[in-house]
């Protein structure tokens, strides 16, 4: 078992993310938005520094964040799909530099004004994932599909459909404790009137599991059904993720992949003060976020040691 995270959400830059991570005593990033742009968006000579630093430091990339298939991209559009295969491309050959074999993507934005089992999405979905799949399995990297708001992320019942149709052992899940929070429950149809349960969901899909995210949140009311719920992130533990009870179950069962901080808790920064001390506040948060978290976990293997 290991610890790791989005460090974007410590620094905009490389050296304040491997910072982040090295005073956290980690030796690993996932990684995301460098300077304002995906890692797979840099350009050459960018992502050469990047890759450089990270060299230097001794810090790796476990996992590649990427935007493959994401919220951004209609399943409906095929310039879209067209476009998400480049990023992929990219990522597939930084990847390689960078000496990781796992990747974030996802299976395109949901369509919430659409019926949830819509035969038009889902035959659009499940082509072009397998894809994408098929792409990573030929680069030996595995797709690590993650709970959000795409077409997997409607219900634990979407999820294990998009498994059942894209049988690869390339691709697994990513499970996100704190997206179900942020999602309607779409596993009994179309009607959007309750959020999802992330023991539920993580109940259902948890063989399939082999990294996960993690996120917290308290729900504050419908948003509108093409977007996530109005939310409050919580440091992990504190919110509505079922984060303690999900990792306990997760080490009780022998679990030895990664967990990754996701904070997202924008909210603890003071829009009042200038942007060194917003800086400052954004990487003691996210520092905090990870220690407050490995002590979840030992408190999660206390309670299994009984």
């Amino acid at each position: 078992m290991y610890y790791t995270g989005f460090a974007d959400e410590a620094a905009v830059g490389i050296a304040g993310q491997i910072k982040a991570t090295k005073e956290l005593g980690w030796k690993w990033i996932e990684s995301r938005n460098i300077d304002g742009k995906n890692i797979h968006d840099l350009s050459e000579e960018e992502f050469d520094k990047v890759a450089a630093a990270l060299e230097e430091s001794g810090v790796g990339v476990n996992c590649f964040g990427s935007a493959v298939a994401n919220w951004g991209w209609s399943p409906l559009k095929e310039e879209d799909f067209q476009a998400t295969i480049e990023q992929l491309k990219r990522a597939l050959v930084r990847m390689k530099r960078l000496n990781c074999r796992m990747i974030r993507g996802m299976s395109f934005k949901a369509q919430w004004d659409r019926p949830a089992w819509d035969p038009e999405v889902e035959e659009n979905v499940f082509r072009k994932v397998a894809y994408l799949v098929k792409m990573c399995e030929d680069a030996d990297v595995l797709y690590l599909h993650e709970n959000c708001n795409n077409y997997g992320g409607m219900s634990w019942k979407h999820t294990l459909k998009l498994l059942d149709k894209i049988q690869s052992p390339n691709f697994k899940l990513v499970f996100d404790t704190g997206n179900p929070v942020l999602n309607f429950d779409r596993s009994e149809g179309d009607a959007l009137e309750r959020i999802q349960s992330s023991w539920e969901f993580y109940s259902h899909v948890k063989e399939f599991i082999c990294y996960v995210h993690i996120k917290d949140a308290i729900f504050l009311g419908e948003a509108n059904p093409s977007g996530f719920n109005k939310v409050e992130f919580t440091f992990a533990g504190e919110g509505q993720g079922d984060v303690l009870r999900i990792v306990t179950d997760l080490l009780r069962n022998g679990y030895d992949g990664g967990f990754s901080m996701e904070p997202h808790m924008k909210n603890v920064f003071h829009e009042s003060v200038g942007e060194d001390q917003r800086a400052q506040e954004k990487f003691d948060n996210y520092v905090e976020y990870g220690r407050r978290f490995m002590k979840l976990v030992e408190e999660a293997k206390n309670s299994i040691a009984g």
